[in-house]
């Protein structure tokens, strides 16, 4: 992480042109930069109108200067804002006079990397600000909005004070082990226990749908040429992206879409079709398809109806991965005249008729698309939550219960005290109080210049 002695600067708004440009400033030569821009000091929390002008005195632009005192600012450190107009070689500019009075150009969320070391928001509202610019959906970016207000945190800093004071219960009675009370088999000891394992049940499928919601859900469409597959990437999407013709092996390499359901982004890949093939380009394709059917939440092998029963069918069955969380698609019931819905085969997969041609059979899919990935779009306060907490969480929980289980199987009130401290700090990862360095440089660096 870099220092917090430098003085920050950069372009905030987006890249292009606009109406209207802000530049941001922060750190310790924030009044002096200020004072040399404008030939002294500004109101604090005031917009003012001001001159903007360059070393030779000739203007750059002119617009509202908004100054805010340290620790009172988004950075807790001493930050101005210049708000001019929006064209690119005017902030340029501005920004050149800016960084010659003795700032230097931000990194990538430095501005709230220097929040979050200047403890005006943890680690979990700190990405949350990375979220709400990221997010796809409306209830992604509302269920961001909770994270930033501290929804998230105050989760983790309960469970956090739930294991404390279990630790130091256990801890005592480790103390006075001499004494003939046995406290480690107390009614006390295993209600806390049982709160804290329901505690822990809850956060994560809370976090669970916090995730969905941030990162959807990928859904690859695989199978044998013509079975249909981009004319259901086609239906799902409710537009003509991918090409579709009678022709074998139209599609040779692989096509994205993204859509939602209820909120939930789903990222949908139609992939080449699986065949052998002498053709280079061809093959290329069917490479990256086997691929991306390693990378899917939900596969939907997709089959021409009339092929239902074929050895062309159990074949490609037979190469899908036993991993794989397929479902099975039966195209074309149009011309089959089978019925559409969604039925159970022998082996206990799903297996969905519709015709993507006809868009029917889509409600069926959806639902069940929907049912695969946990999501519930009626549940209320979802915050949004990444991967890496709900890892954080899951290794917490494990730590909890390995713990019980020394407690109970060999009455072994350290190994139990120990299994308790680390997981309060694979907690402390989430928030940001026990994280190391270089994650937190991975995840600064992946927010945008000048937040």
């Amino acid at each position: 992480m870099l220092g917090n002695n430098d003085t920050i600067a950069a372009i905030a708004t987006a890249s292009g042109r606009g109406g209207i440009g802000i530049i941001r400033i922060s750190g310790i030569k924030t009044k002096q930069i200020m004072e040399q821009l404008f030939g002294g000091q500004i109101p604090v929390r005031q917009a003012c109108f001001r001159s903007f002008k360059d070393g030779d005195n000739r203007l750059i632009d002119s617009g509202l200067a908004l100054y805010f005192q340290s620790p009172a600012s988004y950075t807790g450190e001493d930050t101005l804002e210049l708000q001019g107009h929006g064209g690119p070689v005017v902030l340029d500019m501005l920004l050149k006079r800016v960084l010659s009075l003795g700032a230097r150009l931000a990194e990538p969320g430095e501005f709230t990397q220097r929040a979050f070391l200047n403890n005006k928001l943890d680690l979990a509202q700190a990405e949350a600000v990375a979220d709400i610019i990221d997010a796809g959906t409306a209830a992604a970016a509302m269920s961001a909005q909770r994270s930033l207000q501290g929804a998230f945190s105050e989760h983790i800093d309960e469970l956090q004070k739930q294991l404390t004071y279990l630790r130091l219960y256990v801890e005592s009675a480790i103390d006075f082990s001499d004494e003939e009370i046995d406290f480690l088999s107390s009614d006390e000891l295993h209600q806390t226990i049982n709160k804290l394992q329901q505690a822990f049940k809850t956060l994560l499928a809370t976090a669970k749908q916090g995730s969905l919601l941030r990162d959807g859900m990928t859904v690859v469409l695989a199978g044998k040429p013509n079975a249909g597959k981009s004319s259901l990437l086609n239906a799902l999407a409710q537009r003509d992206t991918a090409i579709v013709t009678e022709v074998a092996g139209t599609t040779r390499d692989v096509l994205k879409e993204q859509i939602q359901i209820e909120g939930m982004p789903v990222h949908i890949i139609d992939t080449a079709g699986l065949r052998e093939t002498s053709d280079r380009i061809e093959e290329e394709g069917v490479k990256r398809a086997k691929q991306a059917i390693l990378s899917a939440d939900q596969l939907l092998l997709v089959v021409d109806d009339r092929e239902s029963g074929s050895e062309d069918y159990l074949s490609l069955l037979a190469d899908i991965p036993s991993s794989a969380p397929v479902t099975i698609i039966f195209n074309k019931v149009d011309i089959t005249g089978s019925a559409i819905g969604k039925t159970t085969s022998e082996e206990g997969r799903t297996i969905i008729k519709l015709s993507a041609k006809h868009k029917e059979g889509l409600i069926e899919l959806i639902q069940h698309l929907k049912e695969q990935m946990g999501f519930n779009p009626d549940e209320k306060n979802i915050f949004l939550a990444r991967r890496r907490h709900l890892d954080a969480l899951e290794r917490s929980k494990d730590f909890l219960n390995k713990g019980i289980e020394q407690l109970l199987n060999y009455q072994a009130g350290e190994m139990f005290a120990e299994d308790l401290r680390l997981a309060q700090q694979a907690l402390s990862e989430i928030t940001g109080k026990m994280t190391p360095d270089d994650l937190l440089g991975e995840i600064f660096s992946s927010f945008c210049i000048g937040k």
